[in-house]
């Protein structure tokens, strides 16, 4: 076993158990996979669409096994400087400044006190890595397609070995290993270098009576008859052929807005009324407020009187 198989689930049983247990419904597999990397202490790589819950399974973890949940939100150009360290360099100076005024002459004393870690700004990578011992963060790098190769290449060492080399302190390695999960809306291909230190999973949209769960519990006050109305409608709408289908994210939203305007169910002006907080772009907008939203809600309304 492990460090960072420790307080973990026991089983795959409990892991689904544990997830459950903080509202995130999931797979038998994506359990297995969860309850694997846990155990074996490996990153966990999760792949899928935008808004399917990559993101939560990481915030779950962290208030599940009570960690500190540490996040490095990708983007185009992101540095070390900005992901794992920089130094103070207005404190740096007053340092030197301090130096000049007592007529310190020693050079090498006066680096060691300007390059010490007093003056070490840590960002999420160093954070991560520098956990409390026996209560390693949940580290969680998201959107990583979103970075250059440049950048994923960097991340090797950390992956490897989680340690980061700093020229001026030397290698700084973590005393336990943090929990990794990292996500891509795979934007971009990721290199096998750094999916091979990874346990996989694609996260894929859910089934419908998994996403009529997942609005139960993250929804509480929406009518029954509505939400399966919304489940039903957003199942529809994923099988056109729409710029960006709603994720899961955008069908809790949609059932909260929904709620708050006191809808038991849905009707076309509604459905065109609150589109905004489902779909994400004009042209997929367009198209639904036209005959293609008020044919979906028929055959939702069908669908749902023949099954009772």
């Amino acid at each position: 076993m492990t460090a960072a198989s420790r307080n973990v689930p026991e089983s795959i049983e409990a892991t689904l158990k544990m997830l459950e247990e903080h509202d995130y419904v999931a797979g038998r597999a994506l359990a297995t996979v969860l309850f694997l990397s846990l155990r074996m202490g490996r990153p966990l790589f999760l792949e899928g669409e935008a808004g399917v819950g990559k993101t939560e399974i990481a915030k779950v973890l962290a208030h599940a096994l009570d960690r500190p949940l540490i996040r490095l939100q990708c983007y185009e150009g992101l540095d070390v400087s900005s992901a794992v360290y920089e130094w103070n360099y207005p404190a740096q100076m007053l340092e030197i400044r301090l130096a000049e005024a007592t007529g310190e002459a020693d050079r090498d004393r006066i680096e060691t006190n300007i390059f010490d870690e007093r003056h070490l700004i840590r960002r999420p990578v160093l954070q991560a890595l520098q956990g409390e011992p026996g209560r390693a963060p949940v580290f969680l790098i998201d959107e990583l397609d979103r970075t250059d190769e440049a950048f994923e290449a960097f991340l090797l060492e950390i992956l490897s070995d989680f340690q980061v080399t700093i020229p001026e302190l030397g290698t700084i390695k973590a005393a336990e290993p943090p929990i990794v999960i990292i996500t891509t809306n795979r934007t971009r291909e990721i290199h096998d270098a750094l999916k091979r230190r990874c346990l996989y999973h694609w996260v894929d949209y859910p089934e419908a009576d998994a996403e009529l769960e997942i609005i139960r519990r993250k929804v509480p006050g929406a009518a029954e008859a509505l939400t399966a109305e919304i489940v039903a409608y957003v199942q529809k709408l994923r099988q056109m052929e729409l710029f960006k289908n709603p994720g899961v994210a955008e069908t809790i939203d949609w059932a909260t807005a929904l709620t708050e305007l006191d809808r038991l169910a849905l009707d076309p002006q509604t459905v065109s009324d609150t589109l905004g907080t489902l779909l994400k772009y004009q042209d997929d907008i367009a198209r639904i407020e036209g005959s293609a939203g008020r044919q979906i809600l028929d055959e939702v309304k069908a669908d749902l009187a023949r099954a009772g």
